[in-house]
């Protein structure tokens, strides 16, 4: 019951909530936006950051999983969900054509986390360690798991320690460390302190289930947030097609805003060429500044011009759009398309918004 297709799952409701929304966003955008409802993610004049909108079944995943009031790390804990996931990752590493027995995975909660455990994951690929919890803290801190010992508070390595982990009622026996003559010892030789909890009982490999289901040891933080429900109801709901629709109105998107700051006057392109994703950066030079020669003078004003537009934009509450330097180039509105909900109103909104704003710049 968990196999994903790549066909839309009842496509009239789908087609219907599209088309309610459809409807509710042009009733949005015949006024303009207030401070509150500028800054939700799921509005389509919304442009700042890397965020994909509102989907009404992601909502539903999450107020399910919200409900269940659960976490993943263990197949017993969390059975359905970390089955979901195994499913999910299963269906993506066929995508880029990896069979079952060459990919393994886990959901992460972004970017950054994500780009640490690929670090992590060539670092152990390299030099393989098999630690958990504080040893594995201290190699994905590059102090290097080596470099923490298990240590007799009558014994000396002739070491300069610095990090003491005391544990205060291990999950097994409830046992207690003395935490109070080891923070006298730690506060005699300036050493950091810290009290947790044991884990290690988590992962057995006598359970008389397939242990790979566990993946609290393969995270930092053991226990994880259901993220893998809500992707697994939506490819449920839409299938491959319907997400790649989503894909391509982004895309779209991004090729029209490209066609039309070449039509108005004052924008300019950072890169000439059309986009070759959602993305989409260029500069706004407000009258102004455009008799201006180039050079450092000029260079220094439109840097300016950016960040006071933005500013004005939240002070409104009317549209969102991040901006940045890159090298020897001033600041640029970045404009990233990933909410299937903007129409082409809604870009024609944000210049005319960028062109008013600016006026007196």
């Amino acid at each position: 019951c968990f196999v994903l297709s790549d066909r839309i799952i009842d496509k009239s409701a789908v087609r219907d909530k599209q088309q309610d929304d459809s409807a509710a966003g042009r009733d949005r955008r015949q006024t303009t936006a207030d401070f509150s409802t500028i800054y939700s993610k799921g509005h389509p004049r919304f442009f700042n950051q890397l965020s994909s909108g509102l989907d009404v079944i992601g909502v539903a995943g999450e107020w399910l999983t919200s409900t269940a009031n659960t976490n993943m790390f263990t197949y017993e804990v969390s059975p359905v969900f970390i089955l979901m996931e195994e499913v999910l990752l299963r269906k993506m590493q066929s995508i880029v054509g990896w069979s079952d027995e060459e990919g393994d995975g886990i959901f992460c909660p972004g970017g950054s986390i994500s780009n640490l455990y690929s670090i992590l994951v060539a670092r152990y690929h390299f030099y393989p360690e098999s630690h958990y919890s504080v040893k594995k803290s201290a190699a994905v801190l590059g102090l290097g798991s080596e470099n923490v010992f298990m240590v007799k508070c009558d014994e000396r390595w002739g070491l300069v320690p610095f990090y003491v982990n005391a544990t205060a009622g291990t999950t097994v026996y409830g046992a207690f460390d003395p935490l109070d003559d080891v923070a006298d010892i730690c506060h005699r030789h300036t050493l950091w302190m810290h009290v947790d909890m044991g884990a290690e009982y988590l992962f057995q490999t006598d359970k008389p289930y397939d242990v790979s289901y566990d993946t609290g040891d393969k995270s930092i933080q053991c226990g994880r947030h259901v993220d893998a429900f809500k992707l697994w109801l939506m490819w449920k709901a839409k299938g491959s097609e319907g997400f790649g629709a989503q894909v391509n109105k982004c895309l779209e998107n991004a090729e029209y805003l490209y066609d039309q700051l070449q039509r108005r006057a004052g924008f300019e392109l950072v890169f000439k060429n059309k986009p070759e994703h959602c993305n989409v950066c260029f500069w706004y030079t407000p009258p102004s500044l455009r008799g201006l020669p180039p050079g450092e003078d000029r260079d220094a004003r439109l840097h300016q011009v950016a960040p006071q537009i933005k500013g004005r934009m939240m002070e409104k509450g009317s549209v969102l759009i991040g901006y940045q330097p890159l090298g020897a180039k001033v600041n640029f509105f970045r404009c990233v398309f990933s909410n299937p909900a903007t129409q082409h109103e809604d870009i024609d909104f944000l210049l005319d918004e960028i062109i008013w704003l600016s006026r007196d710049l």
